[in-house]
């Protein structure tokens, strides 16, 4: 019983002996500690609150386009896109923004909105969804070549009906008509019998005729 008693004291020196020689390396290292947890609370508040300014943003930004106030709105776009680029408002704001001016016929404002959904959207679909709709604008500007550059560099994730109605359009547009109704006949087939899109494909699938004779 001695030597367990003693062994035990032994260790207590030891163990005091280390706390006094780590003392400043335990206090350090206690604070790095209280300093990371404080510092992520305060990045998780910040994040917290550039969300909730991109939020009323957007909704300043959407109450301008209800209002018919193309400008303001388009400013609000652009700060979101600056200064809040982080969080998906500046992706659905420039999809909006495309939207009116596209009504409106501005089409270089829907352009370079469009280019930045594009680019900049944080979620790969809503990029793809922003080349496609991209490369509906450029067909609008008589852009066809740019248009079908685009939409075969998409990667194939979804929306597969209007990328092929799409490159329906581009290839119709520069007198590929064969190409064209293949694409269209795809999109068909990528379409629901009811769907709201159907009629139109086949029109214009149907303008195209039967193809174009091939030179002997």
């Amino acid at each position: 019983m001695a030597f367990d008693v003693l062994d035990e004291h032994e260790q207590g020196e030891l163990v005091q002996k280390w706390l006094r020689e780590n003392a400043m390396s335990i206090l350090i290292g206690v604070g790095l500690g209280l300093l990371l947890i404080f510092g992520w609370q305060q990045w998780n508040a910040h994040r917290a609150q550039r969300r909730l300014d991109a939020a009323t943003q957007y909704d300043v930004f959407v109450a301008d386009l209800d209002k018919k106030d193309f400008d303001a709105a388009k400013q609000i776009a652009a700060k979101l896109q600056s200064d809040f680029g982080s969080t998906p408002y500046a992706a659905f704001a420039a999809l909006r923004l495309a939207d009116a001016a596209s009504a409106r016929g501005d089409l270089a404002t829907a352009h370079g909105a469009l280019e930045y959904v594009h680019a900049h959207a944080g979620v790969e679909a809503l990029r793809v969804l922003g080349g496609l709709y991209l490369a509906r604008v450029e067909l609008a500007e008589n852009k066809a070549e740019d248009a079908l550059r685009l939409l075969d560099g998409l990667p194939a994730l979804g929306y597969a009906a209007l990328r092929d109605e799409l490159r329906g359009d581009a290839l119709a547009a520069l007198g590929r008509r064969d190409e064209a109704r293949t694409a269209y006949t795809d999109a068909l087939t990528n379409l629901d019998v009811n769907a709201p899109r159907r009629a139109m494909v086949e029109m214009k699938r149907n303008e195209l005729g039967g193809g174009e004779k091939k030179n002997s």
